[in-house]
């Protein structure tokens, strides 16, 4: 059966196209649920409570690949690693090296710019306990992969966070026309990998990041450098400036 991702013709229509998904029943009913309850903090704010489209210019050369929105985050704002801790770090290092506005994302119009650089994820909703199942992610899969393609002309790297997204991308990847190696290669912090395009249309750069979850965070298994570090080489890779690591005092 057709996905209506497939009769897209470009990024804005995607966009919109993405919130109307109810394909994963578990999915849906968690996302609607937790909108409804919401957490105490945020119990005067209307919750997003639908899937979450990518975030970013739509002639991206840098694509950041997550896992799931936060049920408390993006679920909740409307915008991809918006309103949680995670997206504080994301924002943080991207804006370290050059690549966002402002440091901080709390809300969908809080007028952040991203440059250069799309983030988006392999699943697009809120999944009980951040643990989305293998059929919901091949639901979503086809979403991804149309964001992929629509990007192709101008996608020169990605960076991954996380080992799921890692798995989830390879396949996507394949289908858009990149060669990935066989075996495929295994994920890892400041993994590199260069695929080279079937269809001659320029190699694609994909680097492997600790996910920026707070487990990784707090444990100081992802320190703020060895982001902002993966950061510069995925945007290097990819043809966009960069800011330096300021010397020592």
């Amino acid at each position: 059966m057709a996905h209506p991702a497939d009769r897209v013709r470009d990024l804005v229509e995607l966009d919109e196209l993405v919130p109307t998904c109810r394909r994963c029943p578990r999915l849906v009913a968690w996302r609607e649920e937790v909108a409804r309850v919401k957490r105490a903090a945020f119990r005067d704010e209307t919750y997003w409570g639908r899937p979450v489209p990518g975030f970013g210019p739509h002639d991206a050369a840098l694509a950041i690949v997550g896992l799931a929105p936060a049920a408390h985050g993006a679920n909740r704002t409307g915008r991809m690693f918006t309103g949680d801790r995670s997206g504080e770090v994301l924002f943080a290092a991207m804006h370290a090296v050059g690549l966002a506005s402002q440091p901080h994302g709390h809300r969908a119009d809080d007028g952040l710019r991203l440059f250069g650089t799309r983030i988006t994820a392999p699943v697009r909703c809120a999944p009980p306990e951040n643990k989305p199942l293998p059929s919901e992610r091949d639901n979503c899969r086809p979403w991804l992969a149309r964001e992929l393609e629509l990007l192709r002309p101008t996608l020169r790297a990605i960076l991954v966070l996380g080992g799921f997204g890692w798995q989830a991308l390879l396949p996507v990847l394949s289908a858009a026309g990149w060669r990935v190696p066989r075996p495929a290669p295994k994920f890892g912090h400041g993994v590199e990998v260069t695929l080279s395009a079937a269809e001659g249309t320029g190699e694609l750069h994909l680097f492997g990041c600790y996910h920026v979850s707070q487990q990784n965070t707090f444990t100081g298994r992802l320190t703020p450098p060895m982001l902002r570090d993966v950061l510069r080489r995925a945007a290097t890779a990819a043809g966009l400036p960069v800011v330096e690591e300021e010397p020592p005092a």
